[in-house]
């Protein structure tokens, strides 16, 4: 069992195709530390090619300004309006395309696991989520109006969480599985 808890920063993002949020933490002998946060916004964009070209130009931005070491991004959530998700989908690839160009490692967290790690609900509001961030990370005002932003700083700490769980070197499919590989734990009565 191995626990990774080197230092490195973080880039969150909650990807939108009006509004893309941003969160920036830097973890510190294991300890997470607001960088910042925020959104870019598209939403004076008409053309949604045009959209998808600021909003690559603006990750790129991110990426040099931050240097992160890891990406984590939040899954487009299944809906009923294709169109919707089809652009959602083209956004997030935007942001990960422009990691992809820097070689920086991406992790991909549905909303669902996302909203647990933070408040322990997976059906938790966009305001309870800002509102336990403010407490676990000990932000006394969060500047922007938006939720996108949190949200953003959500899937940067859930990744920050889930890298710091312990890692098992051996894995097992089953008990039999387990027994085989393990003679020595087993009692026979």
């Amino acid at each position: 069992m191995k626990a990774i808890s080197s230092d490195k920063i973080i880039l969150g993002i909650d990807p939108g195709t009006n509004l893309m949020g941003y969160g920036v933490l830097q973890v510190e002998v294991g300890k997470p530390k607001v960088v910042s946060l925020g959104v870019i916004d598209l939403r004076k964009h008409t053309n949604h090619y045009l959209k998808l070209g600021h909003l690559l130009e603006r990750v790129e931005g991110l990426l040099q300004s931050y240097l992160p070491d890891e990406l984590a991004i939040e899954a487009p959530f299944y809906g009923k309006n294709i169109q919707s998700m089809l652009k959602l989908g083209r956004a997030q690839g935007v942001a990960m395309a422009a990691a992809l160009a820097r070689d920086i490692p991406i992790t991909e967290y549905a909303p669902l696991k996302v909203k647990m790690a933070i408040t322990g609900n997976g059906s938790a509001s966009k305001e309870q989520v800002a509102d336990m961030l403010k407490r676990i990370l000990r932000i006394d005002q969060i500047e922007t109006p938006f939720l996108d932003a949190t949200d953003a700083l959500a899937v940067a700490y859930c990744h920050y969480q889930e890298s710091n769980r312990p890692q098992f070197a051996k894995t097992y499919s089953s008990w039999r599985d387990f027994i085989n590989k393990n003679p020595d734990k087993v009692k026979s009565i």
